[in-house]
Parts: C-alpha cells; structure tokens; sequence
C-alpha cells in the first residue's frame, strides 16, 4: 500500500529506506528473497510514524522461500489502494477473530466480542469533534466501532472528518504483536496516515497520570487480582514481585489490576474546572465511560468497596449491563 500511495495518482513522498520498496522485494527469488526480507523488516522497524511502529519487532517466520514468494506475489496482484476500507478492515477485522478463536495462539484475551462492543458504543453514543481513549485497547475493537457509529450518525463537514480520521482515538497496549495488529487495523480501517504520527502508545497507562483527559474513555482492561513484574533477583533468578501504582489520584493504593484501571479511567474522563466565588471552590465535571469490569469489582470489601464508594460520590452511575458467564 505505501508502494501504491508513492505512485499516481497520489505521489505521496513517504520515507522509506533505500532498497525496501516493494520493487526491490519482488523481484528477488530463493536466499536473496530471505535476507532481503529479513532486512526490509529491520530497517523498516526504524522508520518514522505508523509504518515504523508496525514493523516493531517483527521477525520473518517463513522459512521456505518459495512460500515467501508466492506470498509477495499474491499480494502483489490486488490494488490495496483502490479497496474499499470497509472491505479491507473486514478482512482484517475476521483474521483477528479467526486468530482469536484458536485458543493456542492465546490472542482472545486481546479480543474482545464487537457485538459487546457495539452495545456499550450505542449505550455511549460518541459525538462527532471528541476524542476516545482505551488504556488497554487489544486490537483496537473499541476505536472501529466508535468510528462506525460517529460516520454513520454525524453529517460531518471536512473537518469533521479529518479529526476523526487524525485526532480521535488514543490508546496504550504494552504488548508489541497485539500493538502491531491494532495500527494495521486502525490504518486499513482508514484510520490515522501511515507516514504519520501513532496515536497508541506501547508504555503502561498504570504508570502515571499524563495530565491528558478525553471526552469517552471505552475500554475492557485486563482482569486479575495481581499486578505483577518479572524481576532478576541478587542471586540471579527471576521471580515475580506485586506491581503496585503509588498515585495521588489513585484513591486507594492496591496491586488489584481491575481497581487500578478503574482509578485511572476516572481519571482519564473527570475534568477539574474550578472556579473561586469568595474563596469558595466549585468542581464540575464532564466526560463518559463505558468499561467491562468482572461482577467482584461491584461487590467486595476494603480497596473495592472504597474505589466503588469514590465513584459514586463523584460520577454519574447511568448503566449496569449484567453478561452471560462466558
């Protein structure tokens, strides 16, 4: 695609090394394919933008290079370009459910069910102008289907559109591969400019609070009761020690990763604005959430009980919506 893009009719200058063009890659056969492969792979990990945030990490798994080649030239007969990106993010959006499916590959806990997905989009009915952030956004379910619901009830002018293609969405995901999967379905969904700017971050949303805030924070974080991190011990073993987030605006301080997030969702969508009228301070609030949580989060004592209590005092409960088990 960026190949295409650097031709007619959008002669796009998209920086890509010297001798990782798609050209280049074509028209080698047997072990120059593989090392050029393998190479293309590296340099493009070092590019700027969404295209060098794909290429992160990623390693050749074919070792065959006919199979290699046959791949190349599959791919190299559609015009990815002129395909509808309805049509592409379907493609894209069913290898990632299939991949989901298969519970050896782990990628499930990454991929979370869209017709779930779309009933808490519906209950939060995003608006055009705003932006949406998911602190654990897996491959990027939360984005397409708030993307879906503000294209298809928003009459949206050129700037409209522009902001929701550029400056809507935000996310963390910590994991390299499911990173991976999430900006190619965001850019073949037509979201964000490959040579542009990421808009999902690979460091831990837990760490800190980055003084940003956002208009809907959607969001299905990972459950556990523990946070943990792998540590090298004095006598050089690795063991693994309770991740604890010490946060002023953490009400309470737990290892408990579900609370956690709950915290910094709350963060994430209440605003301060304060006002002084005779020394006296007024809080307002705005911003929504829609969040999967486990039903324990509803019901247990101590860091549960005063994170729940917290909430209630200073946001709006509207919808509890109960799931099936499993």
């Amino acid at each position: 695609m960026v190949d295409e893009f650097a031709g007619p009719p959008y002669n796009r200058n998209i920086n890509v090394p010297e001798g990782c063009d798609w050209e280049s890659l074509k028209n080698k056969r047997g072990a120059e394919l593989e090392l050029l492969y393998t190479k293309i792979l590296k340099e493009l990990s070092n590019t700027k933008g969404i295209l060098g945030q794909i290429f992160t990490k990623s390693q050749n798994k074919i070792q065959d290079p006919a199979k290699l080649y046959k791949i190349i030239d599959m791919v190299d007969k559609e015009e990815w370009s002129m395909m509808g990106a309805d049509l592409k993010g379907k493609i894209y959006e069913g290898l990632l459910e299939k991949n989901a499916e298969d519970t050896k590959s782990g990628a499930g806990q990454y991929f979370t069910p869209r017709s779930l997905i779309k009933a808490m989009v519906a209950c939060v009915q995003p608006e055009s102008m705003k932006t949406v952030i998911d602190p654990a956004c897996g491959t990027g379910g939360f984005f397409l289907a708030a993307y879906d619901y503000i294209k298809d009830n928003h009459e949206m002018n050129r700037e409209e559109k522009e902001f929701l293609k550029s400056k809507t969405f935000y996310g963390n995901e910590i994991v390299a591969n499911t990173r991976r999967l999430c900006l190619m379905n965001m850019f073949l969904h037509n979201i964000g400019e490959i040579d542009g700017d990421t808009f999902i971050s690979s460091t831990d949303a837990l760490v800190a609070d980055e003084g940003k805030r956002f208009d809907y924070v959607l969001a299905n974080p990972p459950f556990g009761k523990k946070s943990s991190m792998t540590i090298t011990n004095e006598e050089g073993e690795q063991e693994k020690e309770d991740l604890v987030y010490n946060r002023q605006d953490f009400w309470v301080t737990t290892s408990n990763k579900q609370l956690n997030f709950l915290q910094h969702i709350k963060t994430l969508f209440i605003r301060p604005k304060l006002k002084a009228y005779h020394k006296v301070v007024y809080i307002s609030y705005n911003g929504e959430a829609a969040v999967v949580l486990p039903d324990n989060v509803l019901f247990e004592g101590g860091a549960g009980e005063t994170v729940r209590k917290q909430l209630l005092q200073s946001t709006e409960l509207h919808t509890i919506l109960r799931l099936p088990t499993g």
